[in-house]
């Protein structure tokens, strides 16, 4: 399992674009058996800050399934508009604390 972590950084109304892209792309996520769980948060603190966290089977998965497959295209049209927003887009490994 692997998370991605998607910060966009935009003026409170383009953020709230961003939000309502991922409510109609999520279907496209739900859809692609790689990615196992999807949220979007928007800061308390600064409406401008919008962050996706997507967890996926794996980065192959996601890079070599996900965006090779039929899910990918669709979902692409909807957030294209808002690649120039990204602050942040990498993935990350969950490391256990116990």
């Amino acid at each position: 399992m692997i998370i991605e972590y998607i910060r966009y950084q935009a003026e409170p109304a383009r953020a709230q674009a961003i939000v309502e892209a991922y409510r109609v792309a999520a279907a496209h996520l739900r859809a692609a058996p790689e990615c196992l769980s999807q949220e979007v948060a928007v800061c308390e603190e600064d409406a401008s800050a919008v962050t996706v966290r997507l967890i996926w089977s794996s980065t192959d998965g996601h890079l070599q399934g996900f965006r090779r497959g039929a899910h990918f295209p669709p979902f692409l049209a909807l957030v294209r508009p808002f690649v120039s927003d990204i602050a942040e887009m990498r993935h990350y490994r969950p490391v256990a604390l116990d």
